[in-house]
């Protein structure tokens, strides 16, 4: 079975990574034949979110769409088409329909609430040109549908009663907890994007009051900036794939505020996933399927207000052991439900179903 990938991004992007890439060698051994082809190169990603660097973007958006149809007049050699969050970032389904046209089925991925108006503040400009109301026909013209969590698979059932709910994962092999130094400072931590960076807001007081009360506290920030003001012990860094592994490794507590809106219940709890997966306890918003991945006081904690994220981030700075014996549940949590061992004979499945399912 050959199969096209189209996503959306190169390798640096999180989203296909872990929603694609990392189960390509479990497709290698049960004798499928992958080509993945990001619409956006890794040169385009560099500047993707970057405000300006209009003439730039305009390139190589039209270096992607050149992209787009060389494929199609290359997909009869294809068995099937996999296609994550969508194979043109604007306008109408064009490349979707043609596949469905040429008789080759469809895998469509989809781990973000995609089909609510939603665009990144340095790209607004290219707003009026989305239509998230092309998700729900990509779903209809699709095959099978695979859904990040139970809130996107609600509103995919709506349009193909054809869908499997497969969550984020982690490779366990590439993220695994490290002894750490007991006697350093606690370093309370996230890691996220630009485009995530207006969840942190919400945390400016928790900081300013924890630093007031705990002198050794650092906050670092991975892939986004923070305002600080005031507040001692920030630290922002640059996100880098290279070093994602090595600056996760520091961290004593993991964070994830959002907002509860209708975007972010879309999301699958990536940045809990990776915390836990290398056993730090992590302190998360209740929104979404976070609600699922953590049991509130077993493998992590729940805050719903400032009160509670000074209360519980309090109870893991001071205590060690509270750290050590959450952070194993965590481990253990994500060892039986996200990692990509468990859940890869179930993408697996879906792809053959795909394949073998005859086409109307």
């Amino acid at each position: 079975m050959k199969i096209l990938f189209w996503v959306p991004y190169p390798h640096e992007g999180a989203s296909n990574r872990v929603r694609v890439e990392q189960y390509l060698p479990y497709l290698k051994k049960e004798n499928f034949e992958s080509a993945l082809h990001p619409f956006w190169s890794n040169a385009a990603f560099k500047i993707l979110y970057e405000k300006g660097n209009y003439f730039k973007k305009i390139f190589f958006f039209l270096e992607g769409v050149t992209s787009r149809f060389s494929d199609i007049f290359q997909i009869f050699r294809y068995d099937a088409v996999f296609i994550h969050r969508e194979a043109f970032p604007l306008g109408s389904c064009f490349f979707e329909s043609v596949v469905k046209f040429f008789k080759k089925p469809i895998i469509f991925d989809f781990d973000d609430a995609i089909f609510l108006p939603f665009t990144s503040p340095q790209n607004n400009f290219i707003e009026k040109f989305k239509k998230p109301e092309k998700v729900a026909k990509i779903i209809r013209l699709s095959n099978c549908v695979i859904a990040g969590n139970d809130y996107l698979a609600e509103f995919a059932l709506r349009h193909n009663r054809n869908v499997s709910v497969i969550p984020t994962s982690v490779d366990l092999d590439k993220y695994y907890p490290i002894t750490r130094d007991t006697g350093k400072k606690i370093v309370i931590g996230w890691i996220g994007s630009i485009t995530t960076t207006d969840f942190l807001k919400q945390m400016r007081g928790v900081f300013t009051k924890l630093s007031e009360r705990f002198s050794g506290v650092e906050f670092k920030i991975i892939g986004g900036n923070f305002d600080n003001g005031k507040i001692s012990g920030v630290v922002c860094i640059p996100w880098s794939l290279e070093e994602e592994v090595g600056q996760l490794r520091t961290f004593d507590i993991g964070i994830m505020p959002m907002p509860d809106n209708e975007w972010t219940r879309g999301k699958c709890g990536f940045k809990a996933i990776l915390y836990m997966s290398m056993a730090i306890p992590s302190v998360c918003s209740p929104v979404g399927i976070n609600k699922e991945i953590i049991t509130d006081g077993v493998n992590g904690f729940l805050a719903a207000d400032e009160g509670q994220w000074i209360e519980k981030l309090a109870l893991l700075i001071e205590d060690c052991g509270l750290r050590n014996k959450m952070g194993v549940e965590a481990r253990k949590t994500v060892e039986e439900k996200y990692s990509v061992k468990v859940n890869a004979p179930k993408f697996i499945a879906v792809l053959k179903e795909a394949y073998h399912e005859k086409m109307p």
